[in-house]
């Protein structure tokens, strides 16, 4: 018993600790700052859930299947072009209010973040330190729940705070920025 309460707290401490302030959760704060906290949270959290938590059940076979370097250069290129895209479509608000576009928009977007991050490759890690993948499991989706909520009331408090057309501004820059940095490290890092 004090091997999984160990392995709980430590996948817990491990995961909140690395994604505080972290891009995933920065995206989630520009997601939620436009679209329903609900469709935010549920799209996030499954995607932590089948990102991570498949990582975490398979333990450290994931990379063997899938080239990091492609990953981080496919994933760039889509930030980049919603960040240009944001800047392009004048009706973008339409689109964001409907539940489940933002659902699946954060789903998508969530899920590309975490395809080679580093609680990608800490979930692998502590599955496999641990040996009790469930366990970890369970610590990984309690930290990832309590960053994705405190992502979404930081979100909704600065749509209160900026106009929108800044907003707009600046969510378009973030998601250019970690394209760029995605594309970066897809061709010097891997």
């Amino acid at each position: 018993m004090d091997a999984e309460i160990t392995s709980l707290i430590t996948a817990f401490t491990f995961i909140l600790l690395a994604e505080m302030g972290d891009k995933t959760q920065l995206t989630t704060i520009m997601l939620s700052s436009r679209s329903s906290a609900i469709s935010v949270f549920s799209g996030a959290i499954l995607a932590f859930f089948l990102v991570d938590g498949l990582s975490a059940i398979i333990g450290g076979k994931l990379p063997d299947f899938i080239d990091c370097k492609w990953i981080n250069l496919i994933s760039g290129l889509v930030f980049i072009l919603i960040g240009f895209s944001s800047f392009i479509y004048k009706n973008e608000k339409i689109i964001l209010k409907n539940q489940r576009m933002s659902f699946f928009n954060t789903f998508f977007i969530v899920s590309l973040m975490e395809l080679g991050d580093k609680t990608q490759i800490t979930s692998i890690v502590l599955a496999a330190e641990f040996c009790s993948p469930i366990i970890v499991l369970i610590g990984i989706m309690l930290a990832f729940s309590i960053i994705t909520g405190i992502g979404i009331i930081f979100g909704i408090k600065i749509l209160r705070l900026l106009p929108e057309k800044y907003l707009k501004i600046l969510t378009s820059i973030l998601f250019i920025i970690f394209g760029s940095f995605f594309i970066y490290n897809g061709i010097f890092k891997t």
